[in-house]
């Protein structure tokens, strides 16, 4: 399923900072949704329904979780409290009550400030799917947190449980790495700042070797970023959190007028902006 393009979302002289409301409901409403034929390729491909118990890593504002529970599976998410403002919309979406089950025909839902272990639950059943759907592959450094996130919840699941592990395609297969390079050419004085570097074939199973997972299968999935105008497709880049750094080294006007250019040849005669990209994603067993 293509994701369709997003309504327009009318943008303030000043784009609201990372970890803030305004900015985590622009990913929410605007990006999130672009990676949903991703969840449902990985889900199609695992068969999760309703004998599926799943642990979603830096579930953000809880799409994917959303998708699982309509599928039936028990589900429960985890996210930092760094990104506290995403795990509230979650929290809107599938759990009012934090603790009850969901929606009629939804599968049960936990959402948990913090990390795999502060989801451990001694009188419920271990976990038979570990999802990590936070794309990597844009950024040098991006595993470094995962890999001991995923080692803590490999302890919560059965033994051969298939863990979910997503990450960018190559370059020329993603439009919108020309414009995440935007980033990197901002913050070329920030020592500390992530720096953009384009995918490699075998980041996924780099990731899994390191995490103790042995691999089994994988694929590739399109997903395009389609917004309804400029402004649409600025808000939700910006709450991806990649352009923060750049903002910081210089300021947001700048950072937004980097993007409109960098943008460009991906607007139509019609105003919206749409720039093809491939995902891909590794099943890997915990052993």
């Amino acid at each position: 399923m293509t994701p369709t393009l997003v309504r327009h979302h009318s943008r303030t002289a000043t784009a609201p900072s990372a970890g803030t409301t305004g900015r985590a409901r622009d990913w929410a409403e605007i990006q999130e949704r672009m990676l949903f034929p991703l969840f449902e390729a990985a889900y199609e491909r695992l068969d999760v329904g309703p004998s599926t118990r799943l642990l979603g890593l830096d579930c953000g504002s809880g799409l994917a979780l959303l998708i699982a529970a309509s599928r039936g599976a028990a589900v429960t998410g985890v996210d930092g409290p760094d990104r506290a403002a995403r795990l509230a919309l979650a929290r809107e979406r599938l759990a009012p009550d934090s603790g009850r089950p969901g929606a009629a025909g939804r599968g049960p839902v936990r959402l948990v400030t913090g990390g795999p272990a502060d989801a451990a639950e001694p009188d419920l059943p271990p976990f038979n799917v570990i999802t990590a759907f936070e794309p990597i592959g844009c950024a040098a450094g991006d595993t470094e947190d995962l890999v001991p996130a995923l080692r803590a919840a490999v302890g919560l699941a059965e033994r051969g449980s298939p863990v979910v592990l997503a990450g960018w395609g190559p370059p020329e297969r993603c439009a919108t790495s020309a414009v995440l390079r935007v980033a990197t050419r901002l913050t070329t004085r920030v020592s500390d700042a992530p720096r953009w570097r384009p995918s490699l074939r075998d980041d996924l199973e780099d990731v899994a070797a390191r995490a103790g997972l042995k691999p089994d299968g994988s694929g590739r999935v399109a997903c395009p970023f389609g917004y309804a105008d400029l402004d649409s497709a600025i808000r939700g880049l910006m709450s991806t959190g990649a352009f923060d750094a750049a903002a910081r080294a210089t300021d947001q006007a700048q950072v937004e007028k980097e993007i409109v250019e960098a943008l460009h040849g991906h607007v139509r005669r019609d105003g919206t902006v749409w720039m093809p990209n491939v995902f891909r994603y590794l099943i890997a067993r915990t052993p």
